[in-house]
């Protein structure tokens, strides 16, 4: 079990709770993902508790965080996508949380779970829907239809881009999800070698210098892609919202 990639992405009851016939059990991936918004929400209320004119370094990489979203959000949909700036650092910093947190041994990553990067992508674009039509009303749907397209191809180009549309949060989801199941399977495979190999004498600890160093590379990798997922995400919603903003090619 302990060599097993897919053991450590197992989702457990820790309180089982059944209502009506509905699980609503606590399990290690609700702990983990109350724990990301705990330790997300505590790190910025302390990093940002002084307000200095002259920052520490919790509040420069605070601040740092908070422009880098920004500058994202007013690059794909102006000055006037700011008032999506709450939903959107709050995926980022959730997503960037929950990937880090996952780096650390014995801990659950509760983005490798398809079911939670699903449920963050409809929310995108249940809120891309929703403001879209609330805002624009019957106009929003000229998003399935792109300017200067010839009325006699409108036929086959509209339903490819609803399909288009329709595929967002599948892609949006499998695309996280599948690069933290991927990494953290690769880098227990690497890690199990080095136990196995050096369990097996002088012959195999020698052996099990080549899986170590990978082990290490892959892992400093995993870091690196635990951020650019996150980016990723919040770069991909931010252009979503623009289409709520601005539905007309």
């Amino acid at each position: 079990m302990s060599n097993d990639p897919l053991h450590q992405f197992k989702v457990v009851n820790l309180f089982p709770v059944e209502i009506g016939g509905v699980d609503f059990s606590f399990t290690n991936a609700s702990l983990f993902m109350v724990g990301t918004v705990a330790v997300t929400t505590a790190w910025l209320m302390l990093a940002t508790k002084g307000r200095g004119l002259v920052p520490s370094r919790g509040q420069s990489v605070a601040e740092m965080f908070y422009e880098f979203v920004a500058n994202m959000l007013r690059g794909s949909t102006g000055s006037e996508g700011m008032r999506f700036f709450p939903f959107v650092f709050t995926i980022f910093m959730f997503v960037l949380g929950a990937n880090i947190m996952g780096m650390f041994p014995y801990f659950f990553t509760v983005t490798a779970q398809i079911i939670v990067t699903f449920s963050l992508s409809m929310l995108v674009i249940l809120t891309v829907v929703v403001y879209g039509l609330k805002r624009h009303g019957l106009r929003f749907l000229k998003l399935f239809v792109p300017s200067g397209v010839p009325v006699v191809l409108l036929v086959l180009v509209t339903p490819i881009e609803v399909i288009s549309f329709l595929s967002r949060p599948i892609s949006l989801s499998v695309r996280l999800f599948a690069n933290m199941l991927g990494g953290h399977i690769t880098l227990k495979v690497f890690a199990g070698f080095v136990v196995s190999l050096g369990s097996l004498g002088f012959a195999g600890v020698l052996g099990s210098v080549m899986p170590l160093i990978m082990t290490v590379g892959i892992t400093a990798l995993e870091f690196l892609v635990a951020f650019l997922q996150a980016y990723v995400f919040a770069v991909l919603t931010c252009m979503y919202l623009n289409d709520a903003l601005h539905p007309s090619h």
